[in-house]
């Protein structure tokens, strides 16, 4: 989907700023070997909880509870090198970046054992909401280069996943990439459904504006990839695996679809505009639905993450 507005010379302008802008992704003309370090460093925890969740999740519970809490301080690492790296490293930054996962950790922990049968509590709403402000109002953003901000992203990610799966233990995430055949079936078959509402809707409320593209197989496949990793996953797993799922607990399947798309669909308010954008948040709020459908059909984090990468990846480029 391009811009409103924006001319057709523009079009791939809109595109490389959607896919590698700061709050998704790291800018391309950024990339240096200490960036790509920082960055793989950064996706081996999410891939060894995607791969091997529950042999992390009891190697972590071994652990002395000093050690299970204190542990994810280590998270304040890549910031430290990515900030010395660009002369702009602040002990303050350094300070939250190792005492938030220690924060969460802990809360967690007291979680887990005032609420043993999962049903969520304050402790979870407050996490959740932390780490959603903090990314929905770039709170952190002031303390990364500009064009690697995106890099505060995973570490929230990292830290989220740490808090809620090794330490709370919080079951029914799926947050489990070992894909399976039904996981495409599912993810793509709410693609069709949702296709065609948003079409019909995005066009009458002049968001978006067909036109013609056709890719380079190699840079589609790779924009496809691109757009699951960083953009589907971290939002798949925040509000589908932690917030839908805990909300089901209190309120039931249906009311909890309903409320984590809205607050899907408000997440997304100033997204491509100064103000309250509320065609976008409208739009979103209804794709978040279908997404949400995705994920609580078998509680699989990859089926709603396919969905959610088709849509953006189709909108990147044909809308």
């Amino acid at each position: 989907m391009r811009l409103e507005g924006a001319p057709a010379s523009h079009r791939q302008d809109a595109l490389a700023g959607k896919l590698y802008c700061p709050d998704k992704m790291v800018r391309m003309s950024n990339v240096t070997p200490v960036v790509i370090a920082v960055l793989a460093a950064e996706l081996v925890p999410a891939a060894a909880f995607g791969f091997a969740g529950e042999r992390l999740t009891a190697a972590v519970a071994r652990l002395p509870l000093v050690v299970r809490v204190t542990l994810p301080a280590l998270l304040a690492l890549p910031y430290a090198v990515i900030a010395a790296s660009h002369h702009m490293f602040h002990w303050q930054w350094f300070a939250l970046y190792a005492g938030l996962p220690v924060v969460m950790a802990w809360l967690l922990a007291r979680g887990a054992a005032a609420d043993p049968e999962q049903r969520g509590n304050w402790r979870d709403a407050v996490i959740l909401l932390t780490l959603g402000l903090s990314v929905d109002l770039r709170w952190f953003d002031v303390a990364w280069p500009d064009g690697l901000r995106g890099l505060n992203n995973l570490l929230l990610v990292d830290a989220g996943l740490y808090a809620f799966l090794a330490i709370r233990r919080l079951s029914g995430t799926g947050f489990d990439f070992h894909l399976h055949w039904s996981d495409w079936k599912t993810g793509l078959r709410e693609l069709l459904f949702f296709a065609p509402a948003v079409v019909v809707l995005g066009l009458a409320l002049g968001f978006i504006h067909p036109h013609a593209n056709v890719p380079p197989a190699g840079k589609a496949l790779v924009t496809w990839a691109g757009i699951f990793v960083f953009v589907a996953v971290p939002e798949e797993l925040f509000f589908r695996a932690w917030v839908q799922n805990l909300l089901e607990r209190r309120v039931g399947r249906r009311t909890a679809l309903l409320i984590a798309s809205v607050l899907f669909g408000l997440s997304h308010f100033n997204k491509r505009s100064a103000h309250f954008n509320w065609r976008y948040v409208l739009l979103a709020t209804i794709a978040g639905i279908f997404y949400g459908r995705a994920w609580r059909e078998r509680r699989r984090v990859p089926a709603s993450t396919i969905t959610h990468t088709c849509v953006d990846w189709l909108w990147s480029w044909w809308f």
